[in-house]
């Protein structure tokens, strides 16, 4: 599932700088730097790829622009998302959060991050968080052709298989469309649109 996209707008949107785009990032500069930097840029840190699952766990129900906003917020509020730090917090920990009205305020999902955090502190130490991700890839970016959103999947049979495991395996607000997003944004899949300048490109570097 691609990020939220404009109403009527399905194929790739030509910007002033001449370069096509997929449409979801409109012409919000902080969309547009995400799209160009960040979406679909094979991200291989274990650190980071916690971060980003949490994050779209937090999403969920939420724009994504909207978590993107308070990114920061969150960062500070949940420790630089450090799973060591995260998996000792206790309740009074969650209510300071409960009470923090720069991030999303819900029980559940932050309750979830905590519990996220001990599932990946886990796989971290058995085999590494980021190469249990990549193995369901055989390591290497899946670059789909979609040419319009409408072709894009809000999941797959990938995203469900991971899912199940993440969940087997301890983790919170990890469905198969959460995933399948976390998949896009972290380059495990392109989804790209055919004639978006970032198409292709998931190997190069973050400012290619």
């Amino acid at each position: 599932m691609m990020p939220e996209t404009p109403p009527r707008l399905r194929s790739p949107l030509l910007h002033e700088d001449g370069r096509q785009r997929c449409p979801w990032a409109t012409r919000d500069p902080l969309y547009v730097a995400y799209h160009d930097e960040e979406w679909g840029v094979p991200e291989r840190d274990s650190r980071a790829l916690y971060e980003k699952l949490i994050l779209d766990g937090f999403q969920a129900g939420l724009s994504w622009i909207t978590i993107l906003r308070k990114r920061e917020a969150f960062r500070k509020a949940f420790d630089g998302f450090d799973p060591a730090r995260i998996a000792r917090y206790n309740s009074k920990k969650v209510e300071r959060l409960m009470a923090d009205a720069a991030i999303v305020r819900n029980r559940a999902k932050i309750e979830g991050a905590i519990a996220s955090a001990r599932a990946y502190l886990e796989i971290e130490e058995a085999q590494g968080f980021s190469k249990y991700l990549w193995d369901f890839v055989d390591g290497k970016t899946i670059r789909n052709n979609f040419r319009h959103t409408g072709e894009v999947p809000a999941e797959t049979e990938l995203s469900r298989k991971i899912s199940k495991d993440l969940k087997a395996g301890g983790f919170k607000f990890c469905g198969p469309t959460i995933v399948y997003a976390f998949m896009q944004a972290v380059g495990m899949v392109d989804d790209h649109l055919v004639g978006c300048w970032r198409h292709g490109l998931a190997n190069k570097s973050k400012r290619a």
